[in-house]
């Protein structure tokens, strides 16, 4: 019998959740969700949920939390097997609203310390078109700044700066520690801690094979 496992992935800007993320797909048989790109999707559908979204977007405001909801809800409705949601619930509003209609059965919470973060992402390059992230320290591309699959040129991410970067993790702390929390109460929230990818990988990657099933071989 297959195992249902609906699952959120959390952890701060530059924590490693891409990196995560996929490994977990491409391992377990489970659904990713971005909500960047759930977000995107709609508006390129001209749909009247991604409609709503560019107003507020376009003014430089956050989506409104019910309609954040029914965005995800809407992409999440038609999923029969196991799914990992990243990037969203941001706000304790969010979360309480999303388990009233949809319950999590748990929340991977990637832990790295912050000065290790802020020292990371100063290497960090990414290949926009894809989103692929490498590293110049621990997961550098084969030719030098070149992306590996289509030898197109990386770049420096704008929100990669440093003093960028720490008032993030500020904004992120203010917003995520009341979600942790509400999660804390439910039962759900389990912590994986690392000052890698690779080191938090090789905790998590054993705990989701007692929970999710691996993907089949093609």
């Amino acid at each position: 019998m297959s195992k249902l496992f609906r699952a959120l992935i959390m952890g701060p800007p530059g924590s490693g959740k891409g990196t995560i993320s996929g490994r977990i797909t491409k391992f377990f048989d489970t659904t990713h969700l971005s909500t960047g790109d759930v977000l995107r999707n709609n508006i390129e559908k001209l749909t009247p949920l991604g409609i709503e979204a560019e107003t507020y977007i376009r003014k430089g405001s956050l989506v409104p939390d019910d309609s954040m909801v029914k965005c995800i809800l809407e992409e999440i409705k038609d999923i029969k097997g196991s799914f990992l949601l990243d990037g969203f619930p941001r706000t304790k509003t969010q979360a309480e609203k999303l388990w009233e209609v949809q319950k999590i059965d748990s929340v991977i919470n990637l832990v790295v310390p912050y000065e290790l973060i802020v020292e990371r992402v100063k290497l960090r390059y990414v290949h926009m078109p894809s989103g692929r992230v490498y590293n110049l320290d621990y997961n550098p591309p084969k030719e030098p700044m070149k992306d590996d699959v289509t030898g197109e040129l990386l770049i420096k991410r704008q929100d990669d700066d440093p003093d960028i970067l720490t008032k993030r993790l500020k904004v992120y702390d203010n917003e995520t520690i009341p979600v942790l929390e509400f999660y804390k109460t439910k039962g759900i929230l389990n912590e994986f801690k690392g000052n890698t990818s690779n080191e938090i990988w090789a905790k998590l990657k054993p705990w989701l094979e007692e929970h999710m099933d691996l993907k089949e071989e093609e």
